[in-house]
């Protein structure tokens, strides 16, 4: 089965399967199931929620649904460095548009796309709870505030070297 591009093997296959019989007949379980695909691959790939679709008896519409419903969840891959800016009120308000204008234009990506070389991708989010640190940004689980544009290549280039 052919999860998603470069997560191929016996492993990968061995682990969903692992994850699905753990979770059949299980009350809820598709959720449990879902967080242990997105911790795998970091991205739920078509052709898993096929694969539980029709083991876990539950439909397509229904996985669908939970994956869109729940911001933790992801149906694209992500970069190595996942930066989310926040849009939240008092971010947005502050200059978050510039700082996302930025990062895109830098990083020569769009919202929920990776650059080729699979370092970065970039989401706007709503709020993450840093109202006082407006605009803020989070890379991963780093958290920056008073992000100005100006500040943009100096945080990508802290990611771009590792």
């Amino acid at each position: 089965m052919d999860h998603c591009k470069g997560c191929s093997g016996s492993k990968v296959d061995k682990e969903i399967e692992k994850i699905t019989k753990k979770y059949k007949g299980v009350d809820g379980g598709i959720i449990s199931a879902l967080h242990e695909v997105q911790d795998l691959y970091g991205y739920i790939p078509e052709s898993v929620q096929k694969y539980l679709s029709s083991n876990l008896d539950i439909s397509m519409s229904e996985i669908y649904g939970i994956i869109t419903f729940y911001s933790r969840f992801s149906l694209m891959p992500k970069g190595k460095y996942n930066v989310q800016v926040c849009m939240g009120t008092a971010c947005y308000v502050k200059g978050a548009e510039a700082v996302l204008k930025e990062f895109k234009e830098k990083l020569k990506i769009n919202e929920g796309e990776v650059t080729s070389d699979g370092k970065f991708s970039i989401e706007a989010v709503r709020c993450i709870g840093a109202c006082g640190l407006a605009p803020a940004i989070v890379v991963n689980s780093d958290v920056y505030g008073k992000v100005a544009p100006d500040k943009v290549d100096e945080i990508i280039s802290k990611y771009a070297n590792e």
